[in-house]
């Protein structure tokens, strides 16, 4: 038998790109200060859909960030998930020289809509100018594996690479794929989600979602476990994290600022929110056993925090029922209600504000939020000092995935 330790995953650079902060850094301030950005869509064709307010990225100029070869050829998610990789390669010092050993490192992207915007326009060409005015790049810009691919092609990546093809929760997913590649022996991994769902095409599909939220007031579109839950609204961005084999990360002098520990996930079947109950504290007993954690030592839980009322409710009795007594002290955060649900992107922006609060000793509040009708102990108008080293990320998809992931501190993070 075999004694060797297992391999430990590191989290050694976050890049962001989100409605809130264009950076690791804006996005952290943003969110510990617990400011909403929900507003008016904007986006040239949405002014008469029904969906009024979302999570919209400001004044991000993908020029700026990526050569104008890729920008032709992707869709606006891919613009950000590319933006994202790069800014998280720059915190992990991988930089930008082709590596060394490209087989060592790998791209993992979560993605639950593709390259809506892309096929919209190439689809308007097709049925109102004809067939030879569609370009070529149509066949690959609104796939789902689009970012994975060109993230791989733009740094020299040649190692394992996947897409996790999911509603919300494969965001989780997908940092646990990567985890698990790295403990296989994959040097590093470029991991992460990004989406771009404003746009007509993609906004109408949307619509279907009873769970959506049409209401016209971004300071009351979004507020889970209140009495006043109305729904979700969506967002745009996301985030990509470097994980990697931590003796791998010292060798090369990186900063390990926290561990992926442990992942669960199940299925229940799609709006079926009461039974979410029991596959979510399913999915937070597997992550739990697996980060051999016990649910006292959790420290936060960063919530998946639909804004449905039966949904809330399964989610606090979730909780409940995974943690035992210790649910009703552990501090529960849901910062996205601040910038709206990103859908794959959503759980791993948690994610990084989850790294960020184990960095700095906070818990962001839960903007918008102020009454809530749950046993649950809320963070609420400003954030609480604490001291905190194991993090809680819970995830449910539209369509029935949920997932927990278990973050512990890094051993190099300083407060």
């Amino acid at each position: 038998m075999s004694t060797e330790r297992p391999r430990r995953v590191a989290i050694t650079g976050i890049g962001v790109i989100a409605p809130n902060g264009l950076r690791a850094d804006a996005y952290w301030k943003s969110v510990r200060e617990g400011l909403g950005v929900l507003d008016r869509i904007t986006r040239e064709g949405c002014e008469d859909l029904p969906l009024k307010v979302a999570g919209e990225v400001r004044g991000f100029d993908a020029s700026a960030l990526i050569e104008d070869r890729f920008l032709v050829q992707t869709d606006r998610f891919s613009h950000y998930a590319m933006a994202a990789a790069q800014l998280a390669l720059d915190d992990a010092a991988l930089g930008h020289d082709a590596p060394e050993e490209p087989f060592s490192i790998g791209v993992v992207t979560a993605a639950g809509s593709g390259g809506g915007e892309f096929g919209q326009r190439e689809l308007q060409k097709l049925w109102g100018q004809g067939s030879k005015f569609v370009g070529p790049y149509q066949s690959i810009a609104w796939f789902y594996a689009a970012s994975t691919g060109q993230i791989s092609i733009r740094s020299g990546f040649k190692g394992p690479c996947g897409v996790v093809a999911s509603d919300e929760a494969g965001g989780l997913d997908g940092l646990a794929h990567a985890a698990r590649a790295v403990r296989r022996g994959t040097g590093a991994v470029i991991v992460g989600a990004a989406e771009a769902p404003l746009a007509p095409y993609s906004m109408v599909c949307q619509l279907g979602y009873p769970e959506l939220s049409t209401v016209e007031d971004p300071d009351r579109a979004y507020r889970p476990f209140t009495a006043a839950a109305c729904g979700f609204v969506p967002a745009e961005g996301g985030a990509m994290l470097v994980v990697e084999d931590e003796s791998r990360a010292r060798d090369r002098g990186a900063t390990v600022r926290a561990y992926v520990a442990g992942h669960g996930a199940t299925f229940t079947g799609a709006s079926r929110w009461e039974e979410s109950r029991e596959g979510l504290a399913r999915a937070i007993r597997v992550a739990l056993d697996e980060a051999e954690c016990a649910p006292e030592e959790v420290d936060v839980v960063f919530a998946d925090a639909l804004g449905v009322p039966e949904a809330d409710r399964a989610e606090a009795l979730a909780i409940a029922d995974a943690l035992g007594a210790h649910a009703a002290r552990v501090p529960v955060t849901a910062p996205k209600t601040g910038i709206g649900r990103a859908y794959c992107g959503a759980p791993v922006l948690d994610t990084a504000a989850a790294v960020f609060a184990m960095e700095h000793g906070l818990v962001p509040p839960t903007p918008n939020v102020f009454d809530i009708c749950h046993d649950l102990d809320l963070v609420m108008s400003r954030a609480r000092p604490a001291e905190l080293r194991t993090a809680l990320v819970l995830s449910r998809g539209l369509m029935g995935s949920n997932a927990a992931l278990v973050v512990r501190r890094g051993d190099d993070s300083a407060r």
